[in-house]
């Protein structure tokens, strides 16, 4: 069975947000509940060159899950694709595997009174798509889908591009 990744090269990121927007849209998210956050880190002075970077948190959907084991009414699995799923109906709203997540990249939604994180989009991938966030959405293309071997060449390769020293 294949495995799934998602990587971000924070690095070509440039903040347009389009990510948290398709995101927003494909789960049909409110009340300020956000499964991708974008972080501002600067704008600083960084060996005497400006210096401003975006990140973008959600799910790393880890080797090992935190959150998983945190939860006890074992609504967060992790499928044999290495997508980190939540089931919703089974959440109780205990909140342990916000706490849990070394990322923070678990929200609350007061309204339905459940935990919510990325999943992946994984009724996308069932079918043959990519996740909503990466689906031609990223304008800096900075967003990376797919098996995570590939995922990291692709990215060392756009850094060389970047930088002019690819041939």
């Amino acid at each position: 069975m294949i495995t799934y990744a998602i990587k971000i090269d924070d690095e070509a990121c440039w903040g347009c947000r389009t990510c948290e927007v398709a995101c927003m849209q494909e789960f049909t998210l409110q009340g300020g509940v956000r499964l991708i956050k974008m972080e501002e880190e600067g704008p600083a002075m960084k060996d005497g060159k400006p210096y401003f970077l975006f990140r973008m948190n959600l799910c790393r959907h880890c080797d090992d899950p935190p959150c998983m084991k945190a939860c006890g009414d074992s609504a967060i699995y992790k499928r044999g694709d290495s997508i980190v799923v939540m089931d919703y109906d089974k959440c109780t709203g205990c909140r342990l595997c916000i706490d849990a997540c070394p990322y923070g990249s678990i929200d609350f939604d007061e309204t339905a009174g459940t935990a919510k994180k990325c999943n992946l989009c994984h009724g996308r991938v069932d079918g043959g798509l990519i996740p909503a966030c990466a689906d031609n959405v990223c304008l800096a293309h900075c967003i990376h889908f797919g098996e995570p071997g590939e995922i990291t060449g692709k990215i060392e390769k756009q850094k060389l591009i970047r930088k002019g020293l690819s041939g």
